[in-house]
């Protein structure tokens, strides 16, 4: 891993707070700050399946209006409809090869349509903004 120095001014009362924090943690007041800026920054993408990570990406650089409208979408109503009658069909065992092979393609996207908004959605708490938590995992 490699390692940027920083210079940061720190009012004396946080620096005090986050030193008294390290002496009781017994660690170093670097660690403690790296921890702090961890636990402080925006999600991150990197933990996604790797086929997700540049769609994830992305979205760190939209303003929030762009984050907005990924976090409100919702799913296609057709979509999922037919996503939940190849689930049907593949819990029977009566599912063909060619829709084996349509549910995958409609899973992957559901998935990538589920990250992107929940990504969205952690983005904007993090720029401060509120942001209601979902009542249903699909469309209405």
């Amino acid at each position: 891993m490699t390692v940027k120095s920083v210079m940061l001014q720190l009012p004396e009362a946080l620096y005090l707070r986050l030193q008294q924090a390290a002496n009781g943690m017994h660690q170093s007041l670097d660690e403690v700050l790296i921890r702090a800026v961890q636990v402080g920054s925006p999600p991150s993408w990197e933990d996604a399946p790797a086929s997700f990570q540049g769609d994830l990406a992305a979205l760190d650089r939209l303003d929030d209006q762009s984050l907005w409208r990924i976090a409100r979408r919702t799913q296609l109503e057709q979509d999922w409809t037919r996503y939940q009658e190849l689930l049907e069909k593949n819990a029977n065992g009566v599912i063909t090869a060619d829709e084996r092979i349509e549910l995958e393609q409609l899973r992957t996207e559901a998935d990538r349509f589920m990250l992107r908004k929940a990504h969205a959605a952690a983005l904007l708490r993090w720029r401060g903004h509120t942001v209601p938590l979902a009542t249903t995992p699909h469309p209405q």
